[in-house]
């Protein structure tokens, strides 16, 4: 069963709390501008994301408050001085870049209510936030209104022209590290997540070879009602069932319910070869 809501049939707020806490986690645009008069703004945004490479782009959106219908000071600051930094923002500087997301009056500088250390740029008037593992110095491109009701986003669309990567989430290949850099995002309500320790695991692309596709996994695989979905897709990633060679050692067991719950097991652990083992020696 589900819960099926029309967006014109309940208000923005209620709507917008359903939407927000199912699209998640959301990355975070720290979000640094400058007036045309000098004032310097900071404010997050999670209506945010990276939409092309070559240009290099990055869009956020500041919408329009549902309460009033009024703007952001981050989207007068970008129409008048078509320049910002996205900071990125993880787990050490939270609760600060919560505090900076206050709103303030306009000239109040968000650096220091929150703490923050103006990093000068190189190639735009806008500062970085020292404290952030990465920083993008941008040109806004083009700023698109979405409405001009409460709620109405407004995509700014910013070419990135400099960025700066903090050493300290760098491997000793230069790249970045997942865990080095422990981001967070975006949930529902005043919820957030760490993307760091067990909640971070790997999933290979299928780039490289062509899976033979869950439809093509033998019947008795298919059909269990021990391998979850999961687990059928990383069987199903691979060119061909591989062959089993009979002079394995391969401790026969005597259920399928107990084959299927080993395979599960070693899926699990990342062990895709002994898991095929494990499920073809029970045809054997």
């Amino acid at each position: 069963m589900y819960k099926t809501i029309a967006p014109s049939e309940v208000s923005v707020g209620v709507f917008h709390s359903y939407m927000l806490g199912v699209v998640a986690p959301r990355p975070i645009a720290f979000a640094s501008t400058i007036d045309q008069d000098g004032n310097v703004n900071l404010s997050p945004f999670s209506f945010f994301n990276a939409f092309s490479a070559n240009p290099p782009i990055l869009i956020f959106s500041p919408a329009r408050r549902v309460r009033d219908n009024t703007t952001k000071h981050t989207l007068e600051n970008v129409l008048e001085v078509k320049e910002v930094v996205i900071n990125v923002v993880n787990y050490d500087m939270v609760e600060q870049m919560s505090l900076s997301s206050t709103e303030y009056d306009k000239g109040v500088n968000e650096f220091v209510k929150a703490g923050f250390t103006e990093l000068p740029s190189e190639l735009v008037k806008p500062p970085r936030v020292a404290e952030a593992p990465a920083q993008f110095e941008c040109k806004v491109k083009e700023v698109i209104s979405l409405g001009d009701e409460g709620g109405a986003g407004n995509l700014v669309i910013c070419e990135v022209i400099k960025a700066h990567f903090h050493e300290r989430i760098l491997d000793e290949d230069g790249k970045v590290d997942t865990q080095k850099l422990d981001l967070v995002g975006r949930m529902g309500g005043n919820w957030y997540s760490r993307a760091n320790g067990n909640a971070l695991f790997e999933v290979e692309k299928p780039l490289r070879k062509k899976g033979i596709g869950i439809d093509l996994l033998p019947e008795e695989i298919k059909s269990s009602t021990i391998l979850t979905g999961n687990h059928l897709g990383k069987l199903a990633n691979i060119e061909a069932i591989p062959v089993l060679q009979e002079e394995k050692n391969i401790t026969q067991l005597k259920t399928r319910a107990e084959v299927h719950t080993e395979a599960a097991k070693l899926l699990d652990q990342g062990e895709l070869e002994k898991a095929w083992e494990i499920l073809l020696s029970e045809s054997l």
